[in-house]
């Protein structure tokens, strides 16, 4: 038995399993423990995107065929908030893969290239001799916190939780529809503006569908929140009667913490990694788990400059742009009576959370871009 674990994960979604398949990548001597509150595979509310530059990631990993049983998509349908609807063919397809099986896979690749998994729930974390003590009986060097929206880790060492304005909620749920119909459908809102409804066929009959909206807008409306989700999901999307809805918090990117404490590194979720203008996660959950995983088994005596530096040089700009356009958006009274997209923006074929018509604020002071 292993005394003094190199890397520690918690969590096993996509974050977790990324940063324990590339420690194990990089230095397979290395011993790895992946722990989990649950068993896989399990369900996780999500849009079940996976976005071309996903599959990049996972190739990295070397996993380059971890998809291929599931058709790709490459036609893509938005409705603008005024009604407009514009179609295209994507360059590079997406896919559709449920939550229940994307991370099972993941979690599976990782125990076959020799990553220990279980099943615990982390509620204590110290430091003790320069190494970090999960709940009393797990001893590592390096910690990744890829525990989701709510980390326990980052609530157990203090650091700063999302702000409620970076936080959006959505619904998520399954419907039939025709297996030949392959096209992403993304149904906007005008009504507490930026929010809109999904379809993203799986390629079984059935697609991922939901509603999704920033928290202080929901709150805003005075009604209860499974009315508005439920309600609004149905209004945009009356083809697609929606089962087993469940609800799930998104925490946007401009809302990010620091990118660790110590010899803690926090990704995905965790580090409130959510693209604001897409709700995009998957794919910042793999790329920072991976950077995690590295800094984790190269520089375990002091991992989280190296992970800030990768963070910075893959996403810093990326992200300084996105929290910029966000801000436009940042409260509920600036969408309560929205304008009609600009001219520009009425051209675009891209789906977005944030309308580009009003002021543009001064970015954001914090966190600083790593």
């Amino acid at each position: 038995m292993t005394n003094v674990w190199d890397v520690l994960v918690v969590g096993g979604g996509p974050a977790g399993a990324a940063a324990a398949l590339r420690a194990k990548q990089l230095r397979p001597e290395a011993s790895v423990l992946l722990v989990d509150r649950d068993d896989f595979p399990r369900d996780k509310a999500c849009g079940d995107g996976i976005a071309a530059h996903g599959r990049d990631e996972l190739d990295l990993l070397g996993l380059p065929g971890l998809l291929d049983d599931y058709r790709p998509t490459r036609r893509l349908s938005v409705v603008s908030p005024g009604g407009v609807r514009v179609s295209a063919t994507v360059a590079r397809p997406n896919h559709v893969v449920p939550r229940m099986v994307f991370d099972a896979r993941l979690v599976e690749a990782a125990r076959e290239r020799g990553v220990e998994v279980r099943r615990h729930r982390v509620r204590a974390l110290a430091v003790r001799d320069g190494l970090l003590t999960v709940d009393g009986t797990l001893t590592a060097r390096a910690v990744v916190a890829a525990d989701g929206a709510y980390s326990a880790v980052r609530r157990l060492l203090g650091a700063r939780q999302t702000p409620e304005r970076h936080i959006a909620i959505a619904v998520r749920g399954y419907a039939d529809l025709p297996d030949d119909d392959d096209a992403q459908l993304i149904a906007m809102q005008r009504a507490g503006w930026p929010a809109y409804a999904w379809a993203f066929p799986i390629g079984d009959g059935t697609a991922n569908v939901g509603f999704g909206m920033l928290l202080p807008h929901l709150r805003a409306t005075g009604l209860p929140g499974r009315q508005v989700l439920h309600g609004r999901l149905a209004e945009l999307l009356p083809h697609l009667p929606a089962r087993d809805l469940r609800a799930h918090h998104l925490p946007l990117s401009p809302g990010r913490p620091r990118a660790g404490v110590g010899r803690v590194l926090f990704a995905g979720d965790a580090a409130s990694l959510i693209n604001p203008l897409t709700g995009e996660g998957i794919y910042y959950a793999l790329l920072s788990g991976r950077l995690a995983g590295e800094a984790a088994v190269t520089a375990s005596a002091d991992p989280l400059p190296v992970y800030r530096r990768g963070l910075r040089a893959a996403l810093g700009r990326h992200l300084r742009t996105t929290d910029v356009l966000a801000a436009r958006h940042s409260h509920p009274a600036s969408s309560t009576r929205p304008s009609p997209p600009p001219r520009a923006a009425r051209r675009s074929s891209t789906s977005s959370w944030r309308s580009a018509s009003a002021p543009v604020r001064s970015p954001p002071r914090w966190p600083p871009p790593w």
